[in-house]
């Protein structure tokens, strides 16, 4: 390649890489910027803007059953008897006429009479799942509470009812007044939250169930404690504060951002949450198509610069850590594989071993049948011994026709893997045969690489071939 070639090529790889990172360190900024404003701003006004509507929208109907449980025409009617049906009839229809509410109601605790604007619904009944809310509710022994159920008086339309204690002047429960809310409002407000900003908005109650959605089929059966990502956070969201507060987690790829507002007049918990894709979509996509136009201007540079260098760069690697004749590591990787082995020793108390295999009357092999001959010996005796090793040891081209293996373990283990190399190069017919000597030596604290061959070159002078262990 001539020095203008190079110089291009460098230049190239310069921009574009330039060109990559301040695209990216610009997304990764906006990405940054684009998160904190949703969780600081963005989604707590959303939750604020509806906090205040819905608010406002329960407040009355709260106000106005608090009125109901404190009336003294409602208690001196229960207290008289309920005799006159039509006075408690006209009573709650003027309510409900007046506040345009869904329907109003009392629950009588003596006779168990449901009374609503158009005369008696039915009786209650602790067996009826429709009044399981009524024998909850007196067993809490709040003041009132807000529930969403069907609502028997109005074709069992999905209903927000706010139910109150009505009790005597000595504290005696005569029953439970209250109103119903038509719960289409709410959910319309959600939904057009969810359309305008792409942002679910939702309610639930103190133990994590949902009350209003927009998706009327999760009311009153998915607890966020118990669904996707979000039940990773939902036991600090559900921490009664007065202030709004983030909250982030991660559900089927998606990062989900939300902010949660407590509102104590129903103590149920307002979320709003987005997911990060959908808010980061205009600056992804402007990444993309800026990384387009350079990846294109560039591709046909890159990719064959990419092919030179990796193909030049492979084959500098492997001369530069591997003996070329027999592939097996040189002097610079056996050094470089000592260190690990000296560092496992030393941090994990891991015993290792060093086996040199010398081949013998190898310079008569030479002699007899010539060096290209040899050459295919050593090759042959390198293959053989690979097969042999583990993947954690160490193969290496210590001399003209010696070898230096670094394994794991002992001297039984070092012993045993030189003979099992033995059995290979043996098991074989071969046009040459070849036999080695072999010493070895363990890793003493304190050993360098010359130490420690230095004691296997010499055990290896007193070596003789043993047994062949079991294969």
């Amino acid at each position: 390649m001539s020095a203008k070639s190079k110089l291009i090529t460098a230049l190239t790889l310069i921009l574009l890489a330039a060109f990559l990172a301040t695209s990216l360190i610009n997304y990764a900024f906006t990405r940054a910027s684009i998160r904190a404003e949703l969780l600081n701003s963005a989604l707590p006004l959303t939750g604020k803007n509806i906090y205040s509507e819905v608010h406002s929208d329960m407040l009355r109907p709260i106000l106005v059953s608090t009125s109901m449980a404190n009336d003294a025409f409602l208690k001196n009617w229960i207290q008289s008897g309920e005799k006159d049906l039509g006075a408690i009839t006209r009573y709650l229809a003027d309510l409900r006429d007046k506040y345009g509410f869904l329907t109003t109601f009392f629950v009588s605790a003596a006779s168990d009479n449901y009374y609503y604007q158009d005369g008696i619904l039915k009786k209650i009944g602790a067996r009826d799942p429709h009044d399981v809310w009524y024998y909850a509710f007196v067993r809490k022994d709040v003041e009132f509470a807000l529930d969403v159920d069907t609502n028997q008086a109005e074709n069992n339309q999905l209903t927000i009812f706010v139910n109150f204690r009505v009790e005597d002047e000595h504290g005696r429960l005569l029953g439970v007044a209250g109103v119903g809310l038509n719960i289409d409002r709410v959910t319309d407000l959600l939904e057009k939250a969810r359309r305008d900003y792409h942002r679910e908005v939702y309610l639930v109650d103190q133990d994590g169930l949902v009350q209003v959605h927009r998706d009327k089929s999760r009311i009153e059966r998915d607890y966020i404690t118990r669904d996707g990502g979000i039940r990773d956070v939902a036991p600090a969201i559900l921490v009664p504060r007065d202030d709004p507060r983030s909250f982030q987690y991660d559900w089927d790829g998606e990062h989900y951002l939300l902010s949660t507002r407590y509102i104590p007049e129903l103590k149920w918990f307002l979320i709003v949450e987005q997911s990060e894709s959908s808010a980061l979509a205009a600056a992804r996509d402007n990444l993309v198509r800026t990384v387009a136009i350079g990846l294109l201007a560039s591709i046909l540079i890159i990719v064959l610069c990419t092919i030179t260098i990796n193909h030049y760069q492979g084959r500098l690697e492997r001369l530069a850590k591997t003996d070329p004749l027999t592939g097996a590591a040189n002097r610079r990787a056996l050094d470089e594989a000592f260190a690990q082995f000296e560092y496992k020793a030393g941090r994990y108390h891991a015993p290792f071993s060093a086996v040199i295999l010398d081949l013998d009357k190898f310079k008569a092999i030479n002699d007899r049948y010539g060096h290209l001959a040899g050459d295919n010996v050593l090759k042959e005796v390198a293959e053989a011994t690979r097969r042999i090793i583990r993947p954690s040891d160490v193969l290496a081209r210590w001399g003209g026709d010696e070898f230096l293996i670094l394994l794991d373990g002992g001297p039984e283990e070092a012993e045993a893997l030189a003979r099992r190399v033995a059995c290979a190069l043996t098991a074989e017919e071969r046009e040459i045969p070849v036999t080695f000597s072999h010493g070895l030596a363990r890793f003493e604290e304190g050993d360098t690489l010359e130490s420690m061959t230095h004691r296997a070159d010499q055990a290896m002078y007193r070596s003789k071939n043993g047994a062949c262990p079991d294969l």
